[in-house]
């Protein structure tokens, strides 16, 4: 509709003195563009329409062909009254809302307005005269139906545009695509698609840019703007945008035949934001830099006359920086050095840092009813607390005499909207935004090259953009006219994101560290250090009522900005300068504050309790230089200790039973105790070799660990070659950072983490019912013999269960023995009622749930979920607890014996046993060597025995009695007794033969040779020559000694015995023992160890003898294991955008894992401890110095001032002494004049 106007107005503009050709054209421009216009900017809507502010050059242009309009000589009367209508209120708009306007213009506009106001002035006698000679107008309504015809119509627009904006977007971002892949477009084998493919076309394009920013203003900027949306992740475009970008690039990019398929690989048509990620960034920063995107950014800086271009040019450095790219660095720093283009590049960013000064300087805005308030209300609060009158005294004073001074000064607000525009800031300060972003750019990631280049560029002329960027920061904050304390008056929603963007480029000019920035920003003469420190101390009233989430991050990045100007220093003066205005109790109250604020802030996106944290680790960093500091920042539990360590300890016991809740509730409340017990420190070796102390805060993701891991990390990690057990400990940092991260996701399964949180009592149960149903199994199997049993039959088994019962009672009451009792006359009162079958199928019921419950939280609490169904197979012990459930259902299945398989986890419960099968199979090697001797020396034994001594070995055996052999016993016996019967009838004693017959069957029968062949020799040998104390001659025939092979024998059994039995047996018995002995002295020597003996640093509790810190001390504070771990974790959690200096140096040491950062055999405290000497006689020196300076300068004083006074005593002298002369000479003349 405005360009329909426009061009209408154009067209009957053109020739003032002839008229249109077409009336219909005419008519519409003079009549309904007039109205329409008239009331479109009289409406509601306009007044409260924010968009004029972005189109003010339409409005401007409107006004410009209307004036032209108004010259025009064929108006009618009518026509030229509603043309200047349409005049004025296009120039009460311009007016009202502050649109700047070209002076002839201007000039034009408001001798209008005076005409128009002259003329109501004189017709105002003649008001009743008028409006009785003219009938009353109907325009209101005529203009009330064109208010809204254009307010529904200003509706319908903004629906199609969020209706159509995606699909823009989504045609826009094919033209990115393009810009990426450009050879897609041309036929393989082509000129032009080689020369796209080497990167010509990018290249060809940056070249043609510097060109278009003298012709083509419009396109150049296009061009820059394309350029920054290839280097920017990709939003989603709906279905409808990413259904018009898949017919766009399948038109455009696939639409060729002679495309191959490796081509659609890189750009697909899913979700945009996987397929536009482009894997990452880096690659396509580096490739426009290799086309000349940098030198093109630094060309159009330094030569731009344009503002859109120049802004352009550094948003679209700050696109090819972005995340810290060290290649894009070191490219602008070696095209900054090598063409001498510094000068002319930092002369043009200096430039622009004076401007924006300039322009502040000038529209100076300060809400003086906001500076009267806080001053009433600073009276208000000293006259209600009197006793502190006198330390705010000055304040007030202060307040008031800056309101004095800035009055002259500053331009105060008439009313609220006209404040609202004069809090604005313009666009030469607007645009301080983004240079400041890029120059924290070029020193991402600790570019210490550039850092110092920023500051000094070793040219005729230096520009320190350090210092004016401290300077800048000194100017928004009000200090230069006189403000410093009021922030609050002069920071507001418009300026405090430009404030924070200049403190985080501070920040990154120091970070590193980089000492010479450092000690450039700490010893500038600007108030800059007391801004800083009072945006952490101050309020800023009001942005804080309504806007406290960018307090907030003011704050939290003013805290970062002097933690880093102390970052890795060894001397204090950067810490004694922050400290020169800054009182320790104002600290400590904006800590407290800052803690109480979580609760407040809930929703916030800026945490209030970090923000604390933050301050607290600046409060810790500076009370190492004030002891004041040091003593406020004790929590409440460790000062109450102090002070109770001089009261009696009948004292204590009397108040103990009154402190408990109390105390408990204070430790929930107190917020220094919240912040010491999640802040850690640690100390680390950079690469000078000096030793460096980091205060941190604990990760949240720490509180995950739990304590079965840090019990294992204590006593499976092995110490190296010097005696340090860092290397060990290092490898396992990423399976406990892994873990928490398991055990952070387990607290989203309440029944997982209920059940895993309890894994230890599920171990105790399975293992005692394991041993109640094998007590079952060992007391009443066969269950068939029950019946037979006379006690269970009584009431024996009754009295029985009563006893335990009773027995059980007692236990608990006394917390000795637990359920244990009471299960054990459960289970005897079940067997009593429903028997033993059931009472087993039971327990064995029971005893597989709970190992499968105790299987569950096994895997849970270790998270064996994520680290693979293979790793989890391998897993010994997972296929323990698996082994387990299937031998208990064998037992349940099968058969009851089974169920004594699970008495062997008594072994896997308890250490000591687990050591004793340790010892046999640590060694298993060389037990499994002797074996094999032994088994070759009783081969080589058999051998000689079957060859020589095979009627030796005879050996007595035992005969089961067989069926046939019961049978023929039978008969016999028949047979003997009648033979017996007729052998006393005849009185003939004939039973001693029948005894010899059997005796002599019985001991031919007993009698069994064990050596006819080779392998039952060995077997014999192996058998009984190696269970028996003397060995296999003990089972060998006894041979006498008029044989022959007597004394061979003899030899047989003797070299049997020293060899096999004493020497073989004794090896590996004694390989046995020794092993076992070994693991107890290793276990002994790791307790040892960890009590006397550094973690971390491997020194000795003797070292920390006679010293300021104990061995207790430097373990728990110092070198903490697991602050090191935490640190770790904090390395991998935080964005590597923020790291601090010693944060990225460990880093790039973890990442290439190297261990040198850790500490070995040294300690800061012992190194401290050796300087402390020194250091304390340089500082009393410095004291004595101080103190003999100042009364200098008070006996200086004094003399000056006694020199004063003996001066104007002998002036005084004189004069008395002139007067008394002239007194003498006039009574000398007097007596004279009488002579």
């Amino acid at each position: 509709t405005v360009d329909m106007a426009t061009v209408g107005l154009q067209k009957v503009c053109n020739k003032r003195e002839k008229r249109l050709s077409d009336p219909t054209m005419e008519k519409y421009v003079v009549t309904v563009v007039m109205d329409t216009i008239s009331a479109f900017f009289s409406s509601p809507f306009s007044e409260n329409s924010t968009s004029l502010q972005t189109h003010q050059s339409i409005a401007v242009q409107l006004l410009q062909s209307t004036c032209r309009l108004l010259d025009c000589s064929w108006l009618q009367q009518q026509q030229k009254s509603s043309v200047e209508t349409c005049i004025r209120t296009l120039a009460l708009m311009a007016k009202n809302r502050s649109v700047p306007l070209p002076m002839d213009l201007d000039n034009q506009a408001r001798n209008l307005l005076n005409s128009q106001s002259l003329a109501s002035q004189r017709n105002a006698p003649n008001w009743k005269a008028s409006t009785r000679a003219f009938p009353r107008s109907t325009g209101t309504q005529q203009q009330w139906d064109y208010k809204n015809i254009i307010e529904k119509l200003q509706d319908i627009i903004t629906t199609l545009e969020d209706r159509l904006q995606p699909l823009v977007e989504a045609e826009l971002s094919v033209l990115v695509d393009v810009m990426h892949r450009p050879e897609l477009l041309f036929m393989d084998g082509t000129e032009a698609r080689l020369r796209c493919e080497s990167g010509g076309f990018i290249s060809k394009l940056i070249q043609h840019t510097k060109t278009l920013m003298s012709t083509e203003e419009k396109l150049c900027i296009k061009v820059l703007r394309s350029l920054q949306a290839m280097l920017v992740k990709k939003n989603s475009y709906g279905d409808r945008g990413n259904e018009l970008r898949k017919t766009l690039l399948s038109s455009y990019l696939y639409g060729k035949k002679s495309n191959s398929k490796g081509d659609s690989i890189d750009l697909c048509f899913g979700d945009p934001d996987k397929c536009q990620d482009w894997n990452s960034i880096v690659p396509i920063q580096c490739r426009l830099d290799r086309e000349g995107a940098t030198k093109l950014v630094a060309d159009l800086i330094t030569s731009s006359k344009s503002d859109k271009i120049f802004q352009e040019s550094v948003l679209l450095a700050i696109a090819l920086l972005d995340g810290g790219n060290t290649e894009i660095q070191n490219s602008f720093h070696s095209l900054m050095t090598a063409d001498n283009k510094s000068e002319k590049f930092f002369k043009v960013l200096n430039q622009r840092m004076k401007g924006a000064q300039q322009e502040i300087k000038a529209n100076v805005s300060v809400n003086m009813n906001e500076l009267g308030g806080k001053v009433s209300k600073n009276d208000l609060h000293e006259k209600t607390n009197p006793n502190q009158g006198a330390g705010h005294k000055g304040t007030d004073v202060q307040l008031l005499l800056a309101s004095v001074h800035n009055k002259s000064q500053m331009t105060i607000s008439r009313d609220a909207e006209h404040g609202q525009k004069e809090a604005e800031i313009s666009p030469v300060v607007a645009i301080m935004r983004p240079i400041l972003r890029l120059l924290q750019l070029l020193c991402e990631n600790h570019n210490n090259n550039l850092q110092n280049f920023l500051r000094c560029q070793n040219n005729k002329t230096n520009y320190n953009l350090v210092c004016e960027t401290l300077q800048f920061l000194d100017i928004m904050c009000g200090s230069t006219t006189g403000g410093l304390g009021l922030l609050g008056l002069y920071i507001n929603e418009h300026n405090v994101l430009l404030i924070i963007q200049t403190l985080e480029t501070l920040t990154e000019y120091c970070q590193g560290p980089c000492t010479e920035n450092q000690t450039c920003i700490v010893s500038h003469e600007c108030n800059g250090i007391d801004i800083i420190t009072a945006l952490i101390l101050n309020d800023i009233s009001p942005l804080c009522k309504y806007r406290m989430d960018l307090v907030l991050q003011l704050k939290d990045n003013a805290s970062k900005l002097l933690l880093a100007l102390m970052e890795s220093r060894y001397d204090s003066e950067n810490a004694e300068r922050i400290l020169f205005n800054m009182r320790p109790q104002e600290l400590v109250n904006v800590i407290i504050k800052a803690y109480h604020q979580e609760e407040e802030c809930e929703n916030s996106e800026v945490s209030p309790r970090d923000v604390g944290h933050n301050i607290y680790i600046l409060a810790l960093q500076l009370s190492r230089h004030n002891k004041l500091l040091q003593q406020l920042l004790k929590p409440v539990k460790r000062v109450q200790e102090e002070v109770d360590e001089g009261i009696s300890m009948l004292m204590l016991n009397n108040m103990q039973m009154l402190k408990t809740g109390h105390q408990e509730q204070q430790e929930e409340e107190d917020p220094l105790t919240y912040y010491s017990n999640h802040t850690a420190q640690i100390e680390i070796i950079r690469n000078d070799r000096n030793m460096e102390q980091i205060v941190f805060p604990v990760p949240s993701i720490c509180e995950y660990l739990t304590v079965d891991s840090k019990h294992r990390v204590l006593d499976t990690t092995e110490q190296d070659e010097q005696g340090s057990k860092v290397s060990d400990f290092f490898e396992k940092t990423n399976f406990l950072y892994n873990e928490m991260i398991w055990q952070k996701k387990l607290r989203s399964m309440p029944l997982l983490y209920w059940f895993s949180r309890r894994m230890s009592i599920w171990g105790s149960i399975s293992f005692n019912l394991a041993v109640f149903i094998n007590l079952v199994i060992a007391f009443f199997y066969p269950y068939a013999e029950l019946t037979s049993m006379g006690p269970l039959d009584s009431s024996f088994l009754s009295l029985f269960f009563w006893g335990v019962i009773c027995f059980s009672v007692v236990s608990l009451l006394s917390k000795r023995y637990g359920l244990r009792p009471l299960i054990i006359a459960l289970i005897i009162r079940s067997i009593y009622y429903i028997g033993i079958g059931h009472t087993l199928l039971t327990l064995g019921l029971l005893n597989l749930i709970n190992k499968i419950v105790y299987l569950l939280s096994f895997v849970g609490n270790g998270g064996k979920f994520i680290i693979g169904y293979k790793a989890m197979i391998m897993d010994m012990a997972f296929l323990y607890h698996i082994g387990y459930i299937m031998t208990s259902v064998l037992g349940l299945f099968v058969h009851e014996f089974f169920y004594s398989i699970l008495l062997f986890d008594l072994i896997y419960r308890e250490e000591t046993l687990f050591n004793v099968i340790k010892s046999v199979t640590r060694n298993g090697r060389s037990i499994l060597l002797t074996a094999v001797l032994a088994l070759i020396l009783v081969y080589l034994f058999s051998i000689v025995g079957f060859l020589f001594l095979k009627d030796d070995f005879i050996l007595d055996v035992e005969r089961l009695p067989s069926s046939k052999t019961s049978s023929l016993f039978a008969v016999q016996g028949n047979t003997i007794k009648d033979f017996i019967n007729s052998c006393a009838a005849d009185d003939v004693h004939c039973t001693a033969g029948i005894q010899d017959t059997e005796s002599t069957d019985g001991d031919a029968s007993d009698k069994e040779r064990a050596c006819d062949t080779l392998l039952m020799c060995i077997i014999t040998v192996l058998n009984h020559g190696l269970r028996n104390g003397g060995g296999v001659g003990d089972i060998l025939r006894q041979p006498s000694k008029d044989e022959a092979l007597f004394p061979a024998r003899v030899v047989f059994d003797l070299l049997f015995f020293f060899i096999v039995i004493i020497i073989v047996l004794n090896l590996i018995f004694g390989v046995i023992i020794d092993t076992f002995a070994d693991l107890r002295s290793e276990k002994q020597k790791k307790e040892e160890t960890l009590k006397s003996t550094c973690f971390i640093c491997g020194l000795e509790r003797d070292k920390f003898d006679n010293k300021t810190v104990s061995f207790e001390e430097h373990i728990n504070n110092e070198h903490n294991i697991w602050n090191y771990l935490y640190f770790v974790v904090l390395v991998h959690v935080k964005n590597k955008t923020d790291y601090t200096g010693p944060e990225s140096y460990v880093a790039q040491m973890i990442k290439t894992k190297n261990l040198d950062w850790f500490p070995r055999m040294r300690a800061m405290s012992l190194v401290s401890n050796e300087g402390d000497g020194e250091q304390n006689e340089l500082r009393n020196l410095q004291d004595k110095l101080f103190l003999t300076m100042k009364l200098v300068s008070n006996l200086t004083n004094q003399l000056t001032e006694l020199k004063e006074q003996m001066t104007e005593q002998r002036k005084r002298r004189q004069r008395i002494g002139f007067v008394d002369v002239q007194s003498n000479a006039s009574n000398t003349n007097h007596q004279m004049a009488k002579v």
